[in-house]
């Protein structure tokens, strides 16, 4: 007992300290300790917790099935509307904790960023379940760090793609994006595209209201003023709610061709018109084509619907995802070394380069630790099969064309792109 308690209170102190731990294997624990980073409360709770119920579900499902290699998952959940100093002190604690080998971390762009080089101190495997700022990875001397849900680069080019595709005489784009680095990378990189694209586009109106604003009023006016022939948006959340209920009466939806780059997560609660341009920011869309030919995609779908009250959108498909990707990591260090539990560096280097079959395709990260993920995009459709829009008029772009190779500068690639680029890419209903 004594000599246990030493070894405990080794690897906390080891943790703490940042001291890097024993790569060898170890004991199987008596249970896997899994930190989740998501937004419970505040506005991006509608964002937030989509995820964490995925997680739920999830690892209840893992659990049942006897766990990860015999272990049952233990999560436990940080709130991120706490604020980064928060975040960073929990994340501290948690990685002190022997059972807690790997972070889910985090759904915040800003809250990833400050946590990254903390996971490289720490040596803690740390997942980035949403993070989707292109900056995280960009120096390429991560070990611990890994994002296997795609970036910035792809998800917002893929935009620029579709709508060049659908609307090929555009002349005008206003952009209303939040006012932080998510809402700043994804203008920079859909004007960046745009340009290279179609020269002759013009940007007539960048807007960049505070996160969690409730009145879009002022921002509306200047919109419907402008009259673009595009309305681009990344808001999401209670944001995007709020902006859809506020500007679907005064008109912007007819006057414009809107673009929504998470209005998937909305379907469901807010009354959509046929023909928005929305997408999932991968290929986290439930009902697609690979989606629904997965009989455990539909299983999860209708459990999720059955737990919570609606269908999963899209942060749920992304840490549904991530689990998975979490649970391959384990199985591929434990074959590698014959069935013993592997310790936090045994388990990063598992997820290098790694490909991992997902609910709705496939992972595959880079030595980089950044993702390659497919970009499903299309427009609000009426079906027959459900009371809300759907996604209809898709189109699935391989993520690896859509990705700059490691080491590039993604606005510098961006800017290489020709017309003959977009024009070599799949069509809009392609995707069946």
């Amino acid at each position: 007992m004594m000599k246990f308690k030493t070894v405990l209170t080794a690897f906390a102190l080891a943790s703490c300290l940042g001291v890097a731990m024993p790569a060898s294997a170890q004991e199987k624990p008596a249970s896997l300790g899994l930190g989740i980073f998501t937004f419970t409360s505040g506005p991006a709770a509608a964002y937030g917790m989509p995820g964490k119920n995925a997680a739920d579900l999830m690892i209840d499902q893992i659990n049942a099935a006897g766990g990860i290699g015999g272990v049952k998952i233990t999560p436990t959940y940080v709130d991120e509307a706490q604020g980064a100093q928060g975040v960073i002190t929990e994340y501290r604690r948690l990685a002190a904790e022997p059972t807690n080998q790997v972070m889910l971390a985090a759904l915040s762009s800003a809250n990833c960023l400050a946590l990254a080089p903390i996971a490289e101190q720490l040596q803690v495997p740390t997942v980035g379940w949403n993070c989707d700022t292109h900056q995280l990875l960009q120096d390429g001397k991560n070990k611990y760090v890994f994002r296997p849900n795609g970036n910035t680069v792809p998800e917002f080019v893929a935009y620029a793609v579709y709508l060049l595709a659908k609307k090929p005489d555009v002349k005008t784009v206003a952009i209303i994006n939040p006012d932080y680095a998510f809402g700043h990378d994804a203008a920079k990189i859909f004007k960046a595209a745009l340009h290279a694209l179609k020269p002759d586009i013009q940007v007539v109106a960048e807007l960049f209201p505070k996160l969690g604003s409730p009145n879009y009023q002022t921002e509306i006016s200047r919109l419907t003023s402008a009259r673009p022939d595009v309305v681009f948006s990344n808001l999401w959340g209670a944001d995007l709610e709020n902006f859809v209920r506020q500007a679907q009466p005064r008109g912007l939806f007819t006057s414009s061709q809107v673009i929504l780059a998470l209005g998937e997560t909305v379907l469901q609660r807010v009354p959509l018109p046929e023909g928005v341009i929305v997408g999932v920011l991968g290929d986290g869309w439930w009902m697609s084509p690979d989606a629904e030919a997965n009989p455990e995609t539909k299983k999860f779908a209708e459990a999720y619907k059955a737990r919570f009250g609606e269908y999963p959108v899209f942060p749920s498909i992304k840490m549904a995802n991530a689990i998975l990707y979490v649970k391959a990591a384990y199985e591929s260090a434990m074959k590698k070394n014959g069935g013993k539990w592997p310790s936090r560096t045994e388990l990063a280097d598992a997820m290098k380069g790694s490909a991992v079959t997902t609910l709705t395709g496939k992972m595959h990260t880079r030595p980089d630790g950044d993702g390659i993920v497919d970009q499903i995009v299309g427009v609000t459709v009426k079906s027959p099969k459900q009371s809300f829009p759907v996604i209809g008029d898709m189109v699935r772009y391989n993520g690896d064309v859509l990705m700059p190779k490691e080491g590039q500068d993604p606005i510098a690639w961006i800017s290489t792109l020709k017309p003959e680029f977009a024009a070599s890419l799949p069509k809009p209903g392609s995707y069946k």
